[in-house]
């Protein structure tokens, strides 16, 4: 199946000396529109390979002009004048403008849309043109510059013009793009692959792509996968931890482990009991080894999680952590009220001390079995409901919250306003139930709002130390992105701004 779906990728034999690497995705990416698409490898497409952000980040996290030539701050950081450079043009020829930019703009803070960070605009009070180049932002209150302009790629206006926003989710532009960054589309094949080619009017000082073509081929069976990347099929492929040995030991191949920011964590539901009691809450976290979960599950490829936020990023601070400590649990438990019933479970006031932890079909689900085990050895009985994806979401996201408790891995962002959604705030993806703490309010807004730099990390350290006092989750590991890779691509190792971050610098060895 996969050699079908590579050979039109590539030119005629020898097919593996064209300047071409052949990408690996576990599902189709549908659509890589920035305003709609929501799958981690179109995002980083459209930031790095297809379109332009007005700002980048750096690799030590500091945002520098892209689409922008520079910008300039006025009314008291609350007017942003942004100047476009000159020279980017659409891959019809025809000049980026300003027109395009504040089109994007708006349609992102257009509830219709429904883009996923327009929460991230809602300080955002104006847009408008000042000329072919410049664009003038205005914000309700003094900012920083928002990082959600590092994130959102701006697209070509005329395209859309007379697109209702209510159709720019469905529209033919979403599968057949025209952009302005270092590759233009070639084509598409759905549940196949996505085929980009150099552009070659592309800014040579932005980082002018050396590939010739770069081609995402859709693999979602892991073993077809690894099949292909060991027979030169695929360049590039993300692999089970598990296949890591098995990569190393071929001489063409190589493993490259890298950050993400992808937490992995047990969510419980704290509006039921017993969760609602935060000693039952310690001593649940301290019967779970989660260096175990690390070496037994993910084979090494993370890192044990005291928080929400991995030491990789900038503002992560070390916070008081509850240690792996299976007798203390048990005491926590008794001072709760919690005694152990003749078959080992505990119970309280005729109650049994057991909970459904809901799990995404997935295997049999090794993860949730370790927590299994791991809780019943404090008496502590867990029965794993597993569900289809969409039913899980249903569950997990609804506004009833049916659960006791599940595993989630929650991608992250580098502003870390992930946190702000998924605690105390209704409209998030994954609002905790049940949790609210005023002072962790306050520091999520002062860490929002501040225009200080030390501000904002002195209050998302606050963050971080209200959640470790509070336990209202169950954080286990920070996962690690693990790829293999043939050793003909040439290229860094990806750090916490994506896998495609530094595609301006990959190059292909012309060898078999």
């Amino acid at each position: 199946m996969v050699a079908a779906v590579l050979v039109g990728a590539c030119a005629p034999a020898p097919v593996r000396r064209i300047p071409a690497v052949l990408y690996a995705s576990g599902a189709d990416l549908q659509s890589i529109n920035p305003l709609v698409g929501t799958h981690p490898l179109a995002r980083q497409i459209q930031n790095h390979v297809l379109f332009m952000t007005l700002a980048a980040y750096d690799s030590s996290f500091a945002a520098h002009p892209r689409l922008a030539a520079d910008w300039r701050w006025s009314d008291a950081r609350r007017t942003l004048t942004i100047r476009l450079r000159p020279d980017v043009r659409w891959h019809d020829r025809t000049p980026t403008t300003a027109t395009d930019v504040v089109w994007t703009l708006n349609m992102a803070r257009d509830p219709r849309v429904a883009y996923p960070r327009a929460r991230d605009l809602s300080n955002i009070v104006g847009v408008e043109v000042v000329d072919s180049l410049q664009v003038r932002i205005r914000f309700a209150r003094p900012t920083v510059f928002p990082d959600v302009l590092t994130d959102l790629a701006i697209l070509p206006a005329r395209y859309f013009a007379g697109v209702a926003p209510e159709e720019i989710r469905t529209h033919a532009f979403n599968r057949h793009p025209v952009g302005n960054g270092p590759y233009r589309f070639v084509a598409y094949q759905p549940n196949q692959r996505w085929v980009f080619a150099r552009w070659d009017a592309f800014p040579a000082d932005l980082g002018p792509a050396r590939l010739d073509r770069f081609v995402v081929v859709v693999v979602d069976e892991s073993a077809t996968k690894l099949a292909a990347l060991t027979s030169g099929e695929l360049d590039v492929a993300g692999i089970n931890p598990a296949h890591a040995d098995f990569v190393r030991a071929d001489p063409r191949l190589e493993v490259v482990e890298y950050p993400l920011l992808f937490p992995v964590a047990l969510v419980w539901n704290l509006r039921r009991a017993p969760f609602d009691d935060i000693r039952v809450r310690r001593a649940l976290t301290r019967a779970i080894d989660r260096r175990t979960l690390v070496d037994a599950y993910v084979y090494g490829f993370g890192t044990v999680a005291h928080g929400p936020v991995s030491p990789a990023h900038p503002w992560y601070v070390p916070v008081d952590s509850e240690p792996y400590d299976p007798l203390s649990a048990g005491r926590l438990l008794d001072q709760a009220g919690w005694r152990r019933g003749a078959d080992g479970v505990r119970v309280r006031d005729g109650r049994r001390l057991a909970f459904d932890l809901l799990a995404v079909t997935s295997g049999d689900n090794p993860l949730e079995q370790l927590i299994q085990a791991q809780l019943a050895g404090i008496g502590v009985a867990v029965r794993i409901r597993v569900r289809e994806l969409s039913a899980f979401l249903d569950a997990a996201q609804g506004a009833a919250r049916t659960y006791d408790a599940l595993v989630v891995g929650v991608p992250g962002d580098l502003s870390l306003g992930y946190l702000a959604a998924m605690y105390g705030s209704p409209e998030g993806p994954l609002a905790y139930p049940g949790y609210r703490n005023p002072a962790f309010d306050a520091a999520v807004r002062e860490a929002r709002q501040s225009i200080d730099a030390d501000a904002v990390a002195a209050a998302w350290a606050r963050v971080q130390r209200i959640l470790a006092a509070d336990l209202p989750t169950t954080w286990l590991y920070h996962a690690r992105g693990v790829q293999g890779r043939n050793r003909r691509l040439r290229a860094p190792v990806p750090d916490l701004r994506g896998e495609l971050a530094g595609m301006a610098h990959w190059t292909l060895e012309d060898r078999p």
